[in-house]
């Protein structure tokens, strides 16, 4: 089957896109991961193999050549499956990934909801894990002082709140985790798979807050594999298949195409 690609007419879009428009561009962006080629037991094993220089190592792309462009104020939605490379590709977006090639930029405060409370430690109340994931998220102590009835208000965790996180269940820990991490005013909001987070009235919860952002003209990056709120909430969505983007376009095109590969 004949599948619609990036054209070099979208690609003139991404290069003549103005900075008032813009504010998150990825310019002919690949990256490119080494890993060992057999599987080392123990960390001793790999230094001692590293310093003998007997591991041997594979390359694979997670992404190539990907040319993106997101405007201030757009929602727009990241589709694929598994292994895709869309992980990547937020990661470079937030910062804490570099590309092998080309260039990413952008402008402003990135927001990104990747894994909520992966700054917990399990043996602190959740009042310290609040404040602990604060700092991680480089807010001030008494940043988070202002901010700590707003968080506990919205995950509903009074009650055990100074309770050890190790009792809580894994809801609870993903509903303080989103509650952190959303009490922030970003730029650029990177969502990846969170409208599933807690029971179904908490998902209301985090799809409501996901609408204020939308409302304030934040611009929203989203991950999903749901396609209704792929369609409901983006007006353009990028298809990604083994590192490459497929389709750039109107989401219900996007996932049109997404569709017709997936029966293919």
């Amino acid at each position: 089957m004949n599948l619609p690609i990036v054209s070099d007419r979208q690609k003139t879009e991404v290069a003549t896109l103005s900075d008032r428009d813009e504010i998150v561009r990825l310019e002919n962006v690949s990256v490119r991961y080494r890993v060992p080629s057999e599987r080392i037991g123990t960390f001793k094993e790999y230094i001692i193999r590293r310093l003998q220089r007997k591991i041997r190592h594979q390359s694979f792309l997670a992404l190539k050549d990907v040319y993106l462009s997101v405007r201030k104020g757009e929602v727009f939605g990241i589709i694929g499956n598994n292994g895709a490379g869309k992980s990547t590709l937020l990661k470079l977006v937030a910062r804490v990934l570099h590309p092998t090639e080309g260039r990413v930029w952008v402008k402003g405060r990135v927001a990104p909801l990747l894994e909520f409370g992966a700054g917990f430690h399990p043996e602190l109340t959740g009042r310290e894990n609040v404040f602990l994931n604060g700092a991680l998220l480089g807010f001030t102590h008494k940043q988070m002082e202002e901010k700590f009835d707003r968080i506990v208000d919205f995950a509903e965790l009074w009650d055990f709140i100074d309770a050890p996180l190790r009792t809580y269940s894994s809801g609870m820990w993903a509903r303080l985790g989103f509650a952190v991490a959303t009490d922030v005013e970003p730029d650029v909001l990177i969502v990846d798979e969170v409208l599933a987070v807690g029971d179904e009235s908490f998902q209301r919860k985090s799809a409501a807050r996901m609408q204020e952002f939308r409302d304030k003209g934040v611009s929203i990056l989203l991950v999903s594999h749901n396609m209704q709120v792929i369609k409901s909430m983006c007006r353009r969505a990028a298809w990604l298949d083994h590192g490459e983007i497929k389709f750039l376009g109107q989401s219900s095109e996007a996932i049109k195409a997404y569709r017709q590969d997936q029966k293919g």
